[in-house]
């Protein structure tokens, strides 16, 4: 069987080439692209992300990807969205509220209280709330955290993972065939890479499924 196929979408917001890594030692074909069409022939499509909610927001738009992405979804294709990358696909933050989000996510981003040292940076533990096979094993595991905001979607049904941080906030989330990440599963160790590795063979077998039922 020939290896999945990830499409690192590079839309100029850092972080582009870590992923690819990451996703190339779990085993993914993975590569960086900017261009629509060749993005559209992936198993999976990758939203990587550092950076400012509204400029990543533009340049998102800006590259054409935003088309693809809601077709991608509206499909049930498999995507991950890792921190900034997950932020912009709900529709507003609180870093930059006069910017649009994508919002092919339902709920809205929210900046950390300032009681807390903010940005949250370095290692902490996240806590499984509901089962979902993309958090195998993750439950009281730590992860590598680099931000300021968090997702706070608009129904609790969506959220998969939590970190205590602070007031608490997802740091998995799921919606349909969109995972989203808070925490960088490619700076995690080996907690991040064994969960690429999973999405990998789950995306392979749900390739596998689907070209049996044709």
């Amino acid at each position: 069987m020939t290896p999945v196929r990830a499409a690192v979408l590079d839309y100029e917001a850092g972080n582009v080439r870590s992923a690819q890594r990451a996703l190339s030692r779990a085993g993914a074909d993975a590569f960086v692209t900017s261009e629509v069409e060749d993005a559209g022939v992936a198993d999976l499509l990758v939203v990587p992300g550092v950076g400012h909610f509204g400029q990543c927001a533009r340049h998102f738009r800006a590259a054409g990807f935003t088309d693809l992405v809601r077709s991608w979804l509206d499909d049930g294709r498999p995507l991950l969205g890792i921190c900034v990358g997950m932020q912009i696909l709900y529709a507003g933050s609180d870093e930059d509220p006069a910017a649009d989000g994508l919002g092919l996510l339902p709920g809205h981003v929210r900046r950390l209280p300032g009681d807390v040292v903010v940005p949250h940076m370095g290692w902490d533990v996240v806590r499984v709330v509901r089962d979902d096979p993309a958090v195998a094993d993750l439950d009281g595991r730590r992860c590598y955290f680099t931000h300021s905001y968090y997702a706070d979607p608009a129904d609790d049904a969506h959220v998969v993972a939590v970190c205590d941080y602070g007031p608490g906030f997802p740091c998995v989330v799921r919606t349909g065939s969109a995972l989203g990440l808070q925490f960088h599963p490619e700076k995690s160790s080996d907690v991040g890479a064994r969960m690429l590795r999973d999405l990998v063979t789950a995306v392979a077998d749900g390739r596998a499924a689907a070209g049996a039922a044709r």
